[in-house]
């Protein structure tokens, strides 16, 4: 019974030893089975791996290839030579992991490994908008090649901003390509890096995406899909040019030249976007280098030269390229510009300086092949020589730099050789509108016409008659394009040539042919007629136009004013004069005969005798009053008083005979005949 009762705990004590050691040995978390792969189908060493979650920093594992085995192996991979293992038939493969005192084993997995491939994890090294249509773009994906075969892939994209649209995925084949994009270049040759790309259709071109993609190997028995490539952010495409502002300022022989411009919209702007500006001069490039360098904030200032400078301006994102904007800053306006003086294209460079030459085609065009010196080595004045064309125009520019900034130093006119003008000046006209002289007008010759500096124009002028004429020349300066010959004959005729001179000689001639006016006579009659028609005509508008101002203004009368200055006589014997009265006879009408033909011959006779003796003696009385200041003996108040006693003592008498009475009054010198009732 001891002995029973001894076995039973001797059982227990054992199990309960079991059931400890399984339980702590379940804390050791077995490890994935391990994955032994090339990572392609040339490569030679193989890489295996495994994942393991554990917080223990001491574990150490054991990879065993069936009876081979490769020991204290502290990391979750291990790189193996091909020559140590086993490729071409199937074998066994495990991990067993060892933390601390307990141990732990994958389980295992039997594979051939010359049949396994896994590419490494794809990197997108160029990412690209393809125009489709006007809604929807493609996209371009690429990434360095595992191999030079096609590969299998998967895309997986979303709009980004949007967390919670799920992920699209895309099956597809990659195409091959070389890192220069040339197909003439084999793929199998060494040396060549290859690429392989992807295209995702049907995308919108206004949004941003995230991408990530994953691919594997089509020659491989075995292929396995690599790790998912990070997320890569691909903005939207930038469909515009900048808007840029430009703003230029004269500095001491340079121009700050300010250029400002809008940013790129957002979706555009994921991931940054950065601003290429490129100009034929620069501070950087001093004075006259092309630079191109990137700007990531909207602004800068540059300087240039005097020469006319070409900038172009593009913004650039992980996606492409902006078309560029295109700002042409003219040259420096430089009025009357004259011929370089004693320059040879022998003289060497002085330091910092380089020179420029702009050809000039036409007055009107901008500069056109622009040619450059800026070594001070003898080939490349040499170079320059043989690139400049005889009988060219160029506009000559000195750059020098000073503090990194360039500063035009000399500009000038320039041939490298000059010859006479191929082509007569044009436009030639005249206009004859007197009898002994005409204007003449022509276009200035073009400067690409002229092969030299023009130093006058040749005009001559010869009359056309029976005889030969003699012709006259005279020089006419190169900056007139009008002219007035003057002293021609009226009524001659007269061929005139106009020829621009140069240096090396004269042009071709442009000939009119021109007749002067005959002189007018004017006749002398008519001359006097028109004479005397205008001041008849002057006359008659005058006396009309008074007319109607009186019709329409009326003359205003004047006050007679009498005059009251007292006459002073001369002589003294005026004032002795004395008043004569002349008899007056009154005839009585008879009462019965109203009119009788006799009596009235003597009533007018009566009364033409009383009118004329008594108006001039009454008209002398008051002489002799006024002379006599009133100191006469009879004055005329008397007279007159003695004058109306008896008329009135005449007329009472008649009234009595008879209703109808002729009665002459005599009053203030002047005879007044009534009739009364």
């Amino acid at each position: 019974m001891e002995t029973l009762k001894c076995w039973s705990s001797l059982h227990g004590y054992v199990m309960f030893i079991f059931l400890t050691t399984v339980s702590k040995g379940s804390a050791c978390e077995a490890p994935s089975s391990p994955e032994c792969f090339r990572n392609n189908s040339e490569q030679s060493v193989y890489m295996c791996e495994w994942s393991m979650t554990t917080t223990e920093s001491d574990v150490i594992f054991d990879l065993y290839f069936s009876e081979k085995k490769f020991v204290k192996i502290k990391e979750t991979y291990i790189e193996i030579a091909e020559e140590l293992l086993i490729r071409h038939q199937s074998v066994d493969i495990w991990v067993e992991a060892h933390v601390g005192n307990f141990s732990c084993k994958s389980p295992r997995k039997s594979v051939v490994l010359g049949d396994t491939v896994k590419f490494e994890t794809p990197q997108i090294i160029s990412v690209s908008w393809v125009k489709n249509n006007s809604l929807r773009n493609n996209i371009s994906l690429i990434w360095k090649a595992a191999e030079n075969h096609q590969a299998s892939a998967e895309v997986r994209f979303r709009r980004d901003g949007h967390p919670t649209e799920s992920w699209e995925k895309i099956s597809t084949y990659t195409t091959m390509m070389t890192a220069q994009s040339s197909p003439q270049v084999p793929t199998s040759q060494k040396g060549v890096t290859l690429e392989y790309k992807v295209i995702v259709v049907n995308l919108l071109k206004h949004s941003a995406y995230q991408f990530q993609i994953r691919h594997q190997s089509t020659q491989a028995r075995n292929p396995l899909w690599s790790k998912w490539s990070p997320v890569l952010m691909v903005p939207a495409e930038l469909e515009h040019e900048p808007e840029v502002n430009i703003k230029t300022k004269v500095v001491n022989g340079s121009r700050e030249v300010t250029l400002t411009w809008k940013p790129m919209p957002h979706a555009a702007a994921v991931g940054g976007v950065t601003y290429l500006l490129e100009d034929t001069q620069s501070s950087h490039g001093c004075p006259c280098k092309r630079t191109k360098r990137g700007r990531h904030h909207n602004n800068t200032v540059i300087y240039v030269s005097y020469s006319a400078v070409n900038i172009s301006l593009t913004a650039r994102n992980i996606a492409g390229y902006s078309p560029s904007a295109l700002i042409e800053v003219p040259a420096v306006p430089a009025a009357d510009l004259k011929p370089c003086d004693n320059m040879t294209l022998d003289e060497k460079l002085k330091k910092k300086t380089c020179k420029q030459w702009y050809e000039l085609r036409d007055q009107d065009s901008r500069p056109q092949n622009v040619i450059t010196l800026a070594s001070k080595k003898k080939k490349e004045r040499e170079r320059v020589k043989k690139r400049m064309q005889d009988y060219v125009r160029y506009l000559h520019f000195e750059h020098t730099c000073d503090n990194e900034k360039p500063r035009t130093v000399k500009m000038c006119l320039f041939y490298k050789k000059e010859g006479a003008p191929h082509r007569e000046p044009q436009v030639f006209a005249a206009i004859n509108d007197a009898h002994n002289s005409a204007l003449l007008s022509w276009k200035a010759t073009a400067s690409e016409h002229q092969q030299g500096f023009l130093t006058h124009y040749s005009l001559c002028s010869v009359k056309v008659s029976s005889q030969e004429g003699q012709e006259g020349c005279r020089n006419i300066s190169a900056s007139l394009t009008e002219y007035c010959l003057e002293n021609l004959e009226p009524g001659a005729k007269y061929n005139i040539s106009l020829a621009a001179v140069t240096r090396a000689g004269e042009g071709p001639k442009a000939i009119i042919n021109i007749s002067i006016q005959p002189e007018k006579k004017m006749n002398v009659w008519l001359s006097f007629g028109l004479l005397i028609a205008f001041f008849l005509g002057t006359t008659m508008c005058t006396v009309i136009l008074k007319r109607i101002k009186n019709k329409i203004f009326p003359p205003v009368p004047k006050p007679v004013i009498p005059d009251f200055n007292l006459f002073q006589p001369e002589n003294q014997e005026l004032l002795e004069g004395k008043e004569e009265v002349n008899d007056l006879t009154l005839l009585q009408l008879h009462p019965k005969v109203k009119s009788v033909p006799e009596d009235a011959g003597e009533t007018t006779t009566l009364r033409g005798e009383w009118d004329d003796g008594s108006d001039k003696h009454m008209e002398n009385e008051r002489g002799v009053s006024r002379m006599s200041g009133g100191t006469s003996d009879e004055s005329p108040g008397s007279t007159d008083q003695a004058l109306r006693s008896s008329r009135e003592g005449e007329i009472t008498d008649l009234e009595q005979e008879d209703n109808e009475i002729a009665m002459l009054v005599y009053r203030n010198g002047l005879v007044f005949d009534v009739k009364a009732d």
